[in-house]
């Protein structure tokens, strides 16, 4: 017979441990100003990223990738919906023809941020991207803040983009209102109130699909790159069969809009290159590495900019630039020179185009989640490595979930201004970090030099951006813009620079193209509108307010564990503690 007092017995344990762990956490509060002292600017070395770090996940990812894996993912991750959503507008509004110049601007700015990803990711091969550089250079919590503004830029574009699929599928079978394949809720705020469950469809399979297997999902995604390319082809050799060069000077010249025009639209259209760090987070499943992803990061975007141009050239020389429609540009064009049937060829490529972009972001925001979680500033079993499929399990299961919730609900003109807002912060980040790496930490020159350049370049280019805003340009375009080159021509000349011995790969003529990618990248983030930085703001508090609660404890707490572990081991044969931290 069960004694009658088994079950209050049970019930005053779980009283006792819930007590316990509230006060265990009420005390870790009281702590957080030590911790956060002792955390925020803690680094890892890379080797401790490439080897102690990575086993928290378990099982190792499998190399199965190469070189030509990485252009294909690099290619099919940017050329998603951007040029079919931005070059009309842009064209109408912006440039006029010489929307193909704003592309090669913006193409230089992507280049020049893509040099920084890939000196960082040959030296630093894991799948943190941006989160590990910025890590083990600046510290644990500018690592964190990149990474929770990568994750968001990830979930909220890649839900967006996925209801773009529906509009172009529609588009596809010959249907002109997507609207019509989705489900509006009259209860619901408007922006919200058309589900759409074809997206949620797409979001789920691809990411059953990931779940499988990385290199099935690469061969998929190769598959529907090469196809994508060909109907790039498609449109530029019609376009180009079908217009007249006087249409680039007709009406009003090639550039009507003059350089300030050239110049805000490539601000626009350089969202259309996102998607090329994507490949860095393949980097520990690259057989190899150090040669791979200069060739995949620097490949795909030179291809993918050599495509853009064409693409907008040839819509410019179909029709006047004043005729280009503002939506649905180059479908429309199509059917005003007596193409109808080529408007849902483009529909059919464009929805193609979109599923292999959407196939790689999901890919690379499972890896961006999975080594945060091993850095214990989310929950560990995130971090978790399938070993059948060597795939990031649980964070690829669970980005998929959140991002199929969003897509349900929510249209791409809400998230848009966001999604650039953070994307040019983590690439502004990086580029700081890569010349503080490389003068600082493997020169072993005085921080404060370095520091007080990368200070000077901002506020240099934040100077010359306000000028362009306000039309100053009799004296504050030329003098911020010689300010940026002296000081930068000063700081080469005064601190050394000393490559690392036995590095394969690094950023030519550092520190100018660092420098530059910087003042590009704040000159750009300095065209978007108030309500972006408004909604980043309260984005960045809610990500600091999580930090502090829970971030800065559990990897406190984690180091701590795994000191005693060690030091209860006393292991002869391991000369470095896992907790081995820098302190900038």
């Amino acid at each position: 017979m069960a004694s009658p007092s088994s079950p209050s017995l049970s019930l005053t344990n779980t009283n006792t441990s819930a007590s316990s762990f509230f006060s265990d956490y009420l005390h870790s509060l009281s702590q957080t100003p030590y911790r956060l002292k002792k955390r925020m600017l803690a680094t890892w070395t890379p080797a401790q990223e490439l080897n102690q770090v990575r086993l928290r996940s378990g099982a190792d990812m499998k190399r199965k990738l190469k070189w030509h894996d990485l252009i294909a993912l690099g290619i099919g991750g940017m050329l998603g919906v951007g040029v079919f959503v931005t070059t009309g507008s842009v064209a109408l509004e912006d440039t006029g023809p010489a929307v193909f110049i704003s592309y090669i601007i913006a193409g230089i700015s992507a280049l020049l941020s893509s040099l920084c990803y890939t000196e960082f990711s040959v030296q630093i091969p894991v799948a943190g991207g941006a989160f590990s550089y910025l890590r083990v250079t600046f510290g644990e919590f500018i690592g964190y803040f990149a990474g929770a503004n990568i994750l968001m830029e990830y979930v909220l574009s890649n839900a967006a983009v996925a209801r773009t699929f529906t509009d172009y599928l529609c588009r596809t079978v010959g249907e002109n209102n997507s609207n019509s394949w989705r489900v509006e809720v009259n209860g619901l705020v408007e922006g919200y109130n058309k589900l759409d469950f074809t997206a949620v469809a797409l979001v789920l399979l691809l990411t059953l699909c990931l779940c499988h297997s990385t290199k099935e999902s690469s061969t998929l995604n190769l598959v529907m790159t090469v196809f994508h390319v060909i109907f790039f082809a498609f449109i530029i050799i019609a376009g180009i069969y079908k217009g007249s060069v006087k249409n680039l000077v007709e009406p009003g010249g090639i550039a009507p809009y003059g350089v300030k025009g050239i110049i805000n639209g490539a601000a626009i259209v350089y969202f259309s290159y996102i998607g090329y760090d994507s490949v860095s987070t393949m980097a520990e499943e690259i057989q190899n590495p150090s040669k791979s992803l200069p060739i995949g990061i620097l490949g795909s975007v030179l291809i993918v900019c050599l495509l853009y141009c064409l693409m907008a050239l040839s819509l410019c020389v179909m029709v006047p630039y004043n005729m280009i429609p503002k939506e649905a540009a180059f479908s429309m064009v199509f059917q005003k020179i007596g193409w109808n049937w080529a408007s849902n060829v483009v529909g059919a490529g464009a929805s193609l185009g979109i599923v292999a972009s959407l196939l790689v972001a999901m890919l690379g925001q499972a890896r961006y989640l999975c080594v945060i979680g091993r850095a214990r500033l989310v929950p560990s079993w995130l971090a978790k490595v399938n070993p059948s499929t060597g795939t990031p399990l649980n964070a690829t299961l669970f980005l998929g979930l959140c991002t199929a919730s969003i897509a349900l609900f929510t249209e791409l003109p809400i998230v848009l201004e966001m999604i650039s807002i953070s994307t040019l912060l983590v690439f502004y980040l990086v580029a700081n970090a890569l010349i503080y790496r490389r003068y600082v930490i493997i020169s072993k020159n005085p921080p404060s030099h370095t520091l007080l350049f990368l200070f000077l370049l901002s506020f240099t280019a934040i100077g010359f951006s306000i000028s362009w805003k306000l039309e100053e340009q009799k004296w504050g375009l030329p003098l911020f813009g010689l300010i940026t080159v002296a000081i930068t021509a000063f700081f080469q000349y005064m601190v050394p620079s000393i490559s690392q011995p036995n590095e394969e790969w690094s950023v030519p003529l550092m520190p100018w193209p660092a420098a530059l990618s910087i003042f590009l990248n704040v000159f750009l983030t300095t065209t978007l509108k108030l309500l972006a930085f408004q909604r980043f703001a309260v984005w960045a508090c809610l990500i600091t307010i999580f930090y502090v609660l829970y971030g800065v404890h559990s990897t406190y707490q984690a180091e701590d564990m795994e000191l005693g572990v060690d030091q209860m081991q006393q292991h002869p044969s391991i000369q470095q503690s896992k907790l081995d931290i820098q302190v900038i």
